[in-house]
């Protein structure tokens, strides 16, 4: 099937009046409809917002592809619309989008559909045809382009034959490649077979051998052999949905969105080339990727961050709440409870591990964004967060809020030192590693971090100041306060507010705030964890799994359980952990309920003053918190 049996006059328009994302494909979905190729065009355009929503179809270099598989759709079809001046698209590449082919096809298109559709997208890589199409003054013109388009490649993919007529290569004459990839988008028209046309050119334009598999609508296509596999230097796998992954193990391999292959194949290319890439191990699960929860760099950033600095959250307070066993203050040489065995746990819970939370999250996050280089500036601008506070007697720093701030920026700011060397002589280039990168990004993150980090601080200690100025008036009220303070930012300087509150009042001699504060700690993660207990539909599998260690964090007063799900959906999570700490911190206040210990969640609940009756009710108090974050959480949260 040509293209042009799909792109027809009625469905082109050679100069949109939109002005804006919303409008232009507005305008396109109205011509499909005026073409009588939808059955039903608010179901068809609920699936174009939809595609949008999972990441932008503005590949860059001036294109955008909006597309839908639905069932609303009457006849497959692509519409086109260009504008000369462009139009803000939110394009991968930032630019304005000018050309614009929306593809809409139907849940029973056949294959010979499916083929012509991502051809289309294809040829849409190719600078001389799209300066074609900007060019074009009539239809006849743009479709003459396409068609004329669509001949050279077909000729071009004809094979060669000899003399005799016989194909020039023999059948058994199978190359080996460097570099394998797979392409794949949830809805496999456009993304998918664009991602492997750019590998492949770029590939042609270094000189190396590549090989890509396509799974798109109409099934896979290259599929990549096991002796493939074998021989090939590395792997790339750019998708947004799921893909075979067991085959690759021990292989080098890189996995990103499908978009970094159309906007960085020179940049992923090169990795593989040089083997810049951990080996694949599978998990035991079969046919599963992380490239899903990879959409949003954000998101994958920041998970990267919090993936490596839990171990220090989890085992430094669960260590701290062990020393509590031999007393309140056991870890102080200058009390009768002293005792050195639990000093120690202490000291390796709460001085240690504690301290280097911040700075690994900011390392980590900074290396996710400009790998191995990012890692050192990140490491320092996380230290400086907890170090530099420019605030008499504000220890602590930033705390969580600086090392996100650091991780990002000393991310971002490595890429600008690794772009700003680039064209450094050959000669040079082993010292760009190991000398230039981190000098230069460690200085600039130290610089900013420490101009920018008393500031914060600031924030902090207002915070804490202000609590303090709340501690004679209504305590109901105070209770509720610090619950919601404790759960708004998981872990960041609200929270450490809250809770140097709680410490300042437990050293004043009033034990009923850090137990207010202690409780609503303990209710976020436990809440997310019993909301993926009781709406498994509403979470994904991968939150289903972080939901059973929830419960154990929780249980252990550590808030920060709760991060992997608000990251994730915050406008959903936090009000509901808000709203349950907020309730279990004034139910804590109104039972007047008081604790000795500062950190250790269920291990040191034997210490709360009045005995087996102020257990019972302060557990009650966190139960309750627990079923109304779970429940606020599965209410606001969509079906997965």
């Amino acid at each position: 099937m040509k293209i042009t049996e799909l792109l027809k006059q009625d469905t082109i328009i050679l100069d949109v009046q939109a002005d804006s994302k919303e409008a232009v494909l507005e305008e396109l979905i109205d011509k499909l409809d005026q073409a009588d190729k939808l059955r039903d065009k608010k179901a068809y355009a609920q699936g174009i917002w939809a595609r949008e929503k999972e990441s932008t179809t503005g590949i860059g270099e001036g294109i955008a592809i909006p597309h839908a598989k639905s069932e609303a759709v009457k006849t497959p079809a692509i519409a086109f619309g260009r504008a000369q001046e462009g139009i803000d698209f939110y394009s991968l590449d930032g630019r304005p989008a000018c050309l614009f082919f929306m593809i809409a096809a139907s849940e029973g298109a056949n294959n010979e559909h499916l083929e012509a559709l991502s051809r289309l997208s294809t040829f849409l890589m190719d600078n001389t045809f799209r300066e074609k199409l900007y060019a074009a003054g009539t239809v006849e013109e743009i479709l003459h382009a396409v068609n004329e388009k669509e001949a050279a490649v077909e000729a071009a993919e004809k094979p060669q034959q000899n003399s005799e007529g016989k194909p020039a290569v023999a059948p058994t004459d199978v190359p080996s490649y460097q570099i394998l990839a797979v392409t794949a988008c949830p809805t496999g028209i456009a993304h998918t077979y664009m991602a492997a046309e750019k590998l492949h050119e770029v590939a042609n334009e270094k000189g190396i051998t590549i090989k890509v598999e396509t799974n798109g609508s109409s099934g896979v296509k290259n599929r990549l052999s096991d002796k493939e596999i074998d021989e090939a230097d590395a792997i790339i796998v750019a998708a947004d949905t799921k893909v075979e992954m067991a085959r690759f193990q021990g292989k080098p391999l890189i996995e990103v969105p499908v978009g970094k292959a159309i906007r960085d194949a020179s940049e992923l290319l090169d990795k593989a080339v040089s083997k810049d890439a951990p080996i694949y191990q599978q998990n035991g699960e079969k046919n599963e990727n992380t490239a899903q929860s990879e959409r949003s760099g954000f998101y994958k950033h920041l998970m990267n961050g919090v993936s490596n600095m839990l171990p220090f959250v989890v085992g430094g307070g669960i260590l701290i709440a062990i020393s509590f066993f031999w007393g309140i203050k056991s870890a102080d040489p200058n009390s009768s409870q002293y005792n050195a065995f639990a000093a120690m746990l202490n000291e390796i819970g709460g001085g240690k591990a504690f301290f280097l939370m911040v700075p690994v999250l900011a390392g980590f996050i900074a290396s996710s964004i400009a790998d191995r280089p990012g890692f050192a500036p990140g490491m320092v601008g996380g230290l400086i967060a907890i170090t530099v506070t420019g605030v008499e007697g504000a220890d602590g720093g930033s705390g969580f809020l600086g090392g996100l701030i650091a991780g990002f920026l000393a991310g971002y700011l490595t890429l600008f030192v690794k772009k700003s060397f680039e064209k450094l002589p050959d000669a040079l280039e082993g010292l760009k590693p190991v000398l230039f990168y981190p000098l230069f990004s460690i200085a600039l993150t130290g610089i900013i971090m420490m101009m920018i980090n008393p500031p914060l601080t600031k924030i902090y200690t207002g915070l804490t100041s202000f609590l303090q100025g709340m501690g004679d008036t209504n305590q109901l009220l105070v209770g509720i306060v610090i619950g919601a303070m404790m759960a708004v930012d998981m872990g960041g300087p609200i929270n450490k507010a809250a809770y140097t509150f709680g410490i300042a009042m437990l050293d004043a001699g009033n034990y009923t705030f850090i137990a207010a504060v202690m409780a609503a700690g303990m209710v976020p993660p436990l809440g997310l964890a019993l909301a993926t207990t009781l709406f498994k539909k509403r979470f994904t599998k991968q939150e289903r799994e972080a939901g059973k260690t929830a419960y154990v964090l929780g249980a252990c007063f550590i808030t920060e359980g709760v991060i992997p799900f608000a990251a994730a959906d915050p406008l959903r999570i936090i009000p509901a952990t808000v709203a349950g700490a907020a309730v279990t911190g004034g139910l804590s206040m109104l039972f007047d309920i008081g604790l000795r210990a500062p950190h250790g969640g269920i291990f040191v609940i034997g210490l709360l003053e009045g005995g087996v009756s102020r257990i019972l009710l302060y557990l009650l108090a966190i139960a309750v918190g627990a079923v109304v974050t779970a429940i606020v959480a599965g209410v606001l949260k969509k079906s997965k």
